[in-house]
């Protein structure tokens, strides 16, 4: 049901050489190979393209940005969320959807995170996040951050869950309070001059989704995102 031209960019996924490369191979595999077989895939992906990866378990970014980081040293990453995701452990996992992104902040350093749409997370959660780029729970990136962030290469990665519940309740963890998706498209769209070398769109849970609007939500975000990074080559 969704139109391939965006009317907001004045473009169409018909322009784009798109090609779908199909499921990542995990069946089986422990976490560590799993995050490895993603690394792998978006690497050669993104050597070639603008990788748009989209799911499910929000722990394949990590891994998503380890394929990126061997392409693009001084990878920022761009986290749209509800929740920090800062956790150490959570359920005795060091390696979960609410401690990948502690793992990329040890691989990174925590000047390369910048988190949108936060409103959840623990009080060690908050107080790591303070040295972040930027943390808290507006859409708006700010002269300052876009400022630290200039041309440096960016990965995005968006939890459906920072929308509001009543825009996205086919996801893990609904968080009351989100924004709506015509402020989250709005934010896609005010990346554009910044080197978005990367992107995924996580956490859709179809099983318990209502009448498919968080499915279509997050289509029409992939749609946004390849005609407003796909058109322009990232810069090195």
């Amino acid at each position: 049901m969704l139109e391939s031209y965006s009317p907001e960019l004045q473009a169409d996924l018909a322009e784009l050489p798109l090609a779908d490369w199909g499921n990542v191979p995990l069946v089986g595999l422990d976490m560590d190979a799993a995050l490895a077989n993603v690394a792998d895939a978006v690497e050669q992906a993104a050597a070639r393209a603008l990788p748009i990866m989209i799911g499910g378990e929000h722990t394949a970014t990590l891994g998503a940005v380890r394929g990126l980081q061997r392409l693009h040293p001084g990878l920022v990453v761009m986290h749209v969320d509800a929740h920090t995701d800062l956790r150490d452990s959570y359920l005795g996992f060091e390696i979960s959807h609410a401690t990948f992104m502690r793992r990329v902040v040890e691989e990174l350093g925590i000047g390369h995170l910048a988190q949108y749409g936060i409103r959840s997370g623990t009080r060690e959660e908050l107080e790591l996040a303070r040295g972040c780029l930027h943390s808290g729970p507006g859409l708006d990136v700010g002269r300052n951050a876009r400022d630290r962030i200039h041309h440096r290469p960016v990965y995005v990665t968006i939890d459906i869950d920072v929308l509001d519940p009543s825009a996205a309740p086919g996801t893990g963890c609904p968080e009351p309070g989100g924004c709506t998706f015509r402020e989250l498209v709005a934010f896609l769209r005010s990346l554009r001059e910044l080197n978005v070398v990367g992107v995924d769109v996580m956490e859709v849970l179809p099983a318990a989704d209502v009448n498919d609007i968080t499915s279509a939500a997050a289509a029409k975000l992939v749609r946004e995102a390849a005609l407003a990074f796909g058109l322009r080559a990232p810069r090195a």
